[in-house]
């Protein structure tokens, strides 16, 4: 079997923040697959509660300075990178001023989502894609974890589809139980569309909420895959609605995981 590059898109990692179940898969799943000979690259967004100076993340001025839309606004991408201690792994973090810099992730200290959550998941989808085609790093799998990553399969199978850099890729939408109330304020279509995509490839986000992200996700990723979470009623719903796809069902975290992985990377790259 070739060596595959595996681009993983997520909320969190460990050590660098973990406020749920993403951060150890995210910990785990790459070096895993890194120790089986396949080459990897890792991009979160910089929340401000990440501690700059203790992690050492320093700016990659070489590929910070895009400006990207979300839109009607155009945001200017930092990009900033460090390294795993006692791992051969580096992490690419997606950073803007207006998004990123508050010390808190999702919600504030009142316990309120922040209104702008939706504008800050779209610019890290088309940050990381921007990231990846100025670093000319080529993926055979997107894999990509958690709501705030939905929108990347779209973009794959439509603005990106002739790149490239990503002609040949494919990717797997990982859910997790992450799911909330909220819902979002504005036009989101409009805020998310790209190059050739038209309102009907989005019409999944009307419901501007957690399960509008999802259901892009599910619609457009070539696998779908549960952790191995309880997960709501909603959400299990949700899944099925889409269970014709090829997936692995639930992954469970036990010996398998690094296998069957790695089984899926592999029969989706050939």
């Amino acid at each position: 079997m070739s060596k595959l590059r595996i681009l993983y898109a997520a909320t969190e990692i460990n050590p660098f923040l973990q406020t749920t179940k993403v951060a150890e898969f995210l910990r785990r799943l790459p070096q895993g697959m890194q120790e089986m000979g396949m080459e990897i690259r890792i991009f979160v967004p910089r929340f401000g509660i990440i501690n700059e100076r203790k992690n050492r993340l320093h700016e990659v001025v070489r590929l910070s300075g895009i400006n990207i839309a979300v839109g009607e606004d155009e945001k200017p991408l930092i990009i900033k990178v460090a390294s795993i201690p006692n791992a051969k792994l580096q992490v690419y973090f997606i950073d803007n001023e207006d998004y990123f810099h508050r010390k808190s992730v999702l919600v504030d200290k009142n316990d309120k989502f922040h209104s702008d959550n939706d504008e800050r998941a779209i610019f890290f989808c088309k940050g990381v894609l921007e990231t990846v085609k100025k670093l000319g790093w080529a993926p055979d799998i997107v894999h990509c974890n958690d709501w705030m990553t939905g929108l990347i399969p779209m973009y794959l199978k439509t603005t990106y589809k002739k790149d490239p850099i990503f002609k040949d890729a494919k990717s797997v939408f990982t859910i997790y139980n992450n799911e909330f109330d909220h819902k979002f304020e504005g036009d989101i279509i409009e805020k998310a569309k790209m190059l050739d995509i038209d309102d009907d490839m989005l019409k999944a986000l009307k419901s501007a909420d957690f399960g509008g992200f999802i259901k892009v996700g599910m619609e457009y990723a070539d696998s779908v895959v549960k952790s191995d979470e309880d997960f709501s009623e909603n959400l299990n719903t949700l899944f099925s609605e889409y269970s014709e796809k090829k997936q692995l069902g639930q992954v469970g975290a036990d010996e398998n995981l690094l296998t069957s992985y790695y089984a899926l990377y592999n029969e989706l790259a050939n």
